[in-house]
């Protein structure tokens, strides 16, 4: 038996060996965007936490203060110079291009918040994967034996 994405069962069983295919190629494509989606929250929550840790070492750092001197990046390669203006607020990307300014420890919260938001996904999601995994296991089984009982049929004894 297995599940298809509007929660119905299918007794495989009751399926031919074209049908078995077009489930597991379905079943396939199903995992392949999961996959995609998990690799997209891993990559998510890294740059939360990233932001999480510049902000941590924002507040730790003694030479940063009103009105000193810093290097902003706009690119992971190009960096303007820039002129601090308050050493104790940060300006936050809140998703869809909108920033806000916010405290050190506002800030701090809401990307600790992001970070568990997106774990709390992931954790969703694996399980989701494994399920599916696991439907295309089952399917393959079938369909192996299917074609097993198919080829002792048509072979005369």
């Amino acid at each position: 038996m297995a599940s298809s994405s509007n929660n119905e069962t299918i007794n495989l069983d009751t399926l031919s060996p074209q049908q078995l295919s077009q489930v597991k190629k379905q079943l396939d494509e199903e995992l392949e965007h999961l996959t995609s989606s998990f690799a997209q929250l891993h990559a998510a929550q890294s740059k939360f936490r990233e932001c999480l840790r510049c902000i941590h070492d924002k507040a730790k750092s003694p030479t940063l203060r009103d009105n000193s001197s810093i290097l902003i990046p706009l690119t992971n390669s190009l960096y303007v110079r820039g002129t601090l203006s308050s050493a104790s607020h940060v300006v936050v990307d809140i998703g869809t291009g909108f920033y806000v300014e916010k405290d050190v420890k506002s800030a701090a919260d809401f990307y600790e918040i992001k970070v568990g938001e997106v774990g709390a996904s992931i954790k969703d999601l694996e399980g989701i994967v494994q399920a599916k995994t696991n439907n295309v296991r089952v399917v393959e089984e079938v369909l192996r034996q299917k074609m097993i009982t198919g080829t002792q049929q048509s072979t005369p004894s």
